[in-house]
């Protein structure tokens, strides 16, 4: 263009490129200013939003989920509950790379999310390892011992003595010997079942400090304290 130019408008080629320049410069800076001003939306705040979905969308599944412990599920409604889960953690990984741009050409002042992505990651491959576990019903007398424990988690009400209850359930079972005379199957489920919730514990905690790290200074969030250890909301 910098070469053709002079024939169509009869100028040099130097002032042509200066001219050339000056347009670029300007565009660029229209375009800055408008991104700025008039859609000030940050790859940051959809980010937020995008992991506020995730979680949403886990907690109206885990009810349904944790069904599976107590009766048959459909083997298509539990692949379709995952890959849900999966394509929400998908759209989520492409707008926080987007927000990672905007940290490093300083357009954004906020706090790295990594931390808040590999939390939701793990706890992604929590509900998997949990699902996988859901295949099928849990043996007596583990599933008329352990149900109201797990529908208590499963329902966001009073998780952390849910998981107590839970885990000193699963103590008494073992202490009573019930998993000796199991299928080797059924007891890896169940051993499963109380491994990934532990992790799912941990990961919780990880991320209310993630959500506090966020949160303006003067806001409470009494339901992502990690001493109230709550399922996401």
């Amino acid at each position: 263009m910098v070469f053709l130019a002079p024939f169509i408008t009869h100028t040099g080629p130097i002032a042509s490129a200066f001219e050339r320049v000056i347009e670029v410069a300007i565009g660029g800076i229209i375009g800055l200013v408008v991104s700025l001003v008039v859609f000030p939306a940050r790859a940051h705040d959809l980010a937020i939003e995008g992991s506020a979905n995730m979680l949403d969308l886990i907690r109206r599944l885990l009810p349904e989920l944790f069904a599976g412990f107590s009766r048959e599920l459909d083997e298509q409604t539990l692949r379709h509950m995952q890959i849900s889960i999966g394509e929400a953690f998908v759209r989520l990984d492409a707008v926080a790379a987007e927000a990672r741009h905007e940290r490093m050409t300083r357009l954004a002042a906020e706090p790295d999310q990594g931390p808040l992505l590999r939390t939701l990651l793990r706890l992604r491959h929590d509900l998997v390892m949990i699902g996988r576990a859901a295949v099928e019903p849990l043996p007596e007398p583990f599933r008329t011992r352990l149900a109201p424990w797990l529908t208590r988690i499963a329902e966001n009400t009073a998780v952390e003595a849910a998981l107590d209850g839970f885990a000193a359930e699963m103590a008494a079972l073992r202490h009573e010997g019930l998993t000796r005379n199991l299928p080797l199957e059924c007891v890896e489920r169940i051993f499963a079942l109380g491994f990934a919730l532990e992790q799912m514990h941990r990961n919780l905690n990880d991320l209310a400090r993630c959500v506090g790290e966020f949160a303006p200074p003067h806001a409470a969030h009494p339901t992502m304290a990690p001493a109230a250890k709550p399922l996401p909301r």
